[in-house]
């Protein structure tokens, strides 16, 4: 048990449910080793440990999804701008309180799974962005950009990061 895990977790029962759903298998959800939702998983969630052999893998996060929605006992793990009506965020904790998944718990480093995307450019040293470059990192870091990315279910960049960002790229 990497994380600490007193016992092999496989049924709900194991879990504290009681009645019917004690007995029932948990079934898990995740994805594919190519992904790099697997990667920051396994390193986060699992303390650097290995899935599990049953956990069934699946090519995208939108599958991950609906697989939860359409599997009774199910468990898994997504980007949380996956999240539809018919699956729900668990609150999580790292030894104390949990937290939701939401914004306000990201931004503020509560919810133990947040993490930052980056985008790159490829760029000589000490020279200025393309023109293109400049135009796309503008767009992307614009008002309209960032509705975009809370479109797509995203958190959106904090103003003073968008500002930092911008200064230091020279745009």
């Amino acid at each position: 048990r990497l994380c600490g895990g007193e016992k092999d977790i496989k049924t709900w029962g194991d879990l504290g449910m009681t009645g019917e759903w004690a007995a029932k298998p948990i079934q898990l959800f995740g994805r594919n080793s190519v992904s790099g939702t697997y990667g920051y998983f396994k390193e986060e969630a699992l303390c650097k440990g290995d899935f599990k052999s049953n956990v069934n893998e699946q090519p995208g996060s939108a599958s991950v999804v609906q697989s939860i929605s359409s599997t009774l006992n199910a468990i898994g793990y997504s980007g949380i701008g996956y999240k539809t009506s018919s699956v729900r965020a668990v609150p999580l904790s790292k030894g104390g309180e949990a937290f939701e998944a939401n914004e306000e718990n990201a931004l503020a480093g509560k919810f133990p799974l947040a993490r930052f995307f980056y985008v790159y450019v490829n760029k000589a040293p000490n020279k200025p962005l393309s023109p293109i470059d400049a135009e796309f990192l503008k767009l992307v870091l614009s008002k309209q950009g960032q509705e975009v990315v809370v479109k797509d279910g995203y958190i959106p960049l904090p103003k003073k990061v968008v500002d930092k960002t911008m200064q230091d790229l020279g745009l």
